[in-house]
């Protein structure tokens, strides 16, 4: 059972860069990994994915300015972003689901704000 840690947050400019990155406990070989972030009433909504065997997926919001990525042998994905927006500002949550089970794992969420 997976479990995920994620890092990177922090505050940054309005047009700025960061990178979140997510780590697990075990191999994320046979996991589709994401990113997603609160929304109104409390919903997570999806920012960006990756599949087990590379295809990315992303929001109509972050498409052109975020980048997702994975190193399956770190055990890690990454979520970079630029030309950061105020609105972009949320806590940023890591997801592992098993192709085999469906099972999800969450992290515990890293925080990005972008103000001036």
């Amino acid at each position: 059972q997976v479990q995920l840690v994620e890092s990177g947050g922090g505050l940054v400019q309005p047009g700025g860069s960061l990178r979140l990155s997510c780590t697990a406990s075990g191999s994320i070989r046979l996991y589709t990994m994401g990113w997603y972030r609160p929304a109104t009433g409390k919903q997570r909504e999806f920012v960006a994915r990756i599949t087990s065997d590379g295809r990315s997926d992303y929001a109509d919001s972050v498409k052109g300015r975020f980048t997702i990525s994975r190193d399956n042998a770190k055990n890690t994905i990454s979520l970079q972003m630029k030309s950061l927006k105020p609105e972009d500002t949320a806590v940023y949550y890591c997801n592992a689901q098993s192709i085999i089970t469906s099972m999800s794992r969450w992290g515990l969420g890293s925080q990005v704000t972008v103000s001036s």
